[in-house]
């Protein structure tokens, strides 16, 4: 594994979900749910890329961001970079706390019909994820840097890069795929 590339257990841009950041956000839904269905892949993708009108890819739409975009009051509670990203439980916060979170800010107070209508014609742009500079890979960097970059930022994707642009995505999911290979 030490000297495993990560070229060599990427997925390439041409084969990952991808829509442009016009797109709404239904379209991106169809998209990953179609990508899902047809991969040829282990394991299924769990997210979208987004590109540009250059065709540059500059964010991506997960699972986790989708239902983040169910209810708009979520956007109140995102994490800044001072809390690293950490969701409330890690504090300590317990489940019924946060029953009584829900209720004081009528977080999902519309039917789940009513918030996906909504939620659907939100554009791609306004609720992907832009990746920091930390969550990029080149496409040469041995696998066991990355995995270091995965444990320590706690990742479930990289973008990587082939000089300064994006060619693919490297996932938690591949990395495990490669440990089983190596157990077998």
């Amino acid at each position: 594994m030490k000297d495993t590339k990560i070229k060599e257990i990427m997925i390439p841009l041409s084969d990952y979900a991808t829509v442009s950041e016009q797109e709404t956000l239904a379209t991106a839904i169809k998209v990953l749910k179609q990508s899902q269905k047809d991969t040829k892949y282990t394991y299924k993708h769990r997210s979208v890329l987004v590109y540009d009108k250059d065709k540059h890819v500059i964010g991506k739409v997960s699972l986790f961001d989708i239902l983040k975009a169910l209810e708009p009051k979520y956007r109140h509670f995102e994490h800044t970079q001072n809390a690293g990203g950490i969701g409330l439980s890690r504090f300590g916060i317990d489940a019924e706390y946060l029953k009584s979170f829900v209720d004081e800010f009528n977080l999902w107070d519309e039917t789940l019909d009513e918030l996906v209508k909504k939620a659907s014609k939100q554009p791609v742009k306004g609720i992907m994820y832009s990746p920091s500079e930390n969550e990029y890979v080149d496409i040469d960097t041995p696998v066991a840097e990355a995995l270091h970059q995965f444990i320590l930022g706690c990742h479930q994707s990289l973008l990587v890069r082939k000089e300064d642009k994006v060619v693919g995505i490297l996932r938690v999911t591949d990395i495990f795929g490669l440990i089983c290979d190596v157990l077998e």
